[in-house]
């Protein structure tokens, strides 16, 4: 944990990295959470594979390091005793995670007032008693949102999503850009241009294949084949149910708040990102590429 920022949460602790050996050629997923993470992580596990009907088994095959749930020494060992190429997943920012210079480092994004709605939606349907003081049910006083904007990017705030813990994702993302094995890819840019994040991922990880095997995967990777195969592609345990699966893809559309904030609100999301973020910072933060390049 030497120089690690520890971020130590009701769900997660970064110190659970402390067991994993890392190995030269794994793919670590970086972002906050509602942000791509799963879509991602599909994509990594149809490059890595080579093959659209692949059964991708997100909790086991490519697990999430950080959650509490999971017996830490138990998922060392799982990870040890792979001899395929491995990718793992964390909501930790890059300044809590072990850095190798060898390992890949894939950090997704999204326009921070969609992962609030989305993350709204998700832990409504998850029913977690952790999460009902940020996000109840019935919120006329809108509480979630203000929780949002006045949370810590660190501690029990952390694990809920708050606007201080994705600028916390994106300026240690940002300083380690200019790595080679450090990326940012942006949500949008994933929407717009699906082919050719397939291509540059293709192309970080060194996994090149046929024009043919490509559509086919891009295919595979699309949200409406992903929801509709919601038992494969859904990152939540074996045991889960179906209805639970599908709806952790609710809908992958953006622009989720518009009707849904008081001018107020909005003044007060725009003033906060507008003291932490330059104009180009915040316009890729928001749109990616596709709308600011």
């Amino acid at each position: 944990m030497t120089n690690r920022k520890l971020y130590l949460g009701p769900l997660t602790d970064n110190r659970r990295w402390d067991s994993v050996v890392l190995r030269p050629d794994d793919v670590v997923v970086v972002s906050p959470p509602k942000s791509g993470t799963t879509w991602m992580q599909t994509i990594i596990a149809l490059l890595l594979s080579g093959d659209a009907g692949v059964e991708t088994d997100l909790a086991n095959k490519m697990p999430w390091v950080d959650i509490r749930v999971r017996d830490m020494t138990d998922l060392s060992e799982r990870l040890e005793a792979m001899h395929c190429r491995r990718s793992m997943k964390t909501h930790t920012p890059l300044d809590g995670l072990p850095i190798d210079r060898r390992a890949q480092y894939i950090s997704v994004f999204r326009h921070p007032l969609d992962v609030h709605f989305s993350f709204r939606e998700h832990v409504r349907n998850l029913g977690l008693p952790v999460f009902d003081a940020w996000y109840p049910r019935d919120d006329p006083d809108g509480i979630a949102f203000r929780r949002f904007l006045d949370g810590g990017p660190e501690g029990f705030d952390g694990d809920l999503a708050p606007l201080a813990h994705i600028l916390r994702h994106f300026e240690t993302a940002k300083a380690l850009s200019d790595r080679p094995n450090v990326s940012l890819f942006h949500y949008a840019d994933m929407k717009t241009d699906l082919p050719g994040t397939f291509a540059r991922l293709s192309d970080l990880l060194g996994v090149p294949h046929s024009a043919s095997v490509m559509e086919q995967l891009v295919h595979a990777a699309s949200f409406d084949n992903m929801k509709t195969n919601a038992d494969r592609y859904s990152p939540l345990a074996d045991g889960a149910p179906s209805k639970l699966k599908s709806d952790f893809f609710h809908s992958g559309s953006s622009g989720k708040w518009h009707g849904n904030l008081t001018d107020a609100e909005l003044a007060a999301y725009d003033a906060k990102m507008d003291r932490f973020l330059s104009p180009d910072d915040r316009a890729w933060l928001e749109h990616g590429a596709s709308r600011t390049g």
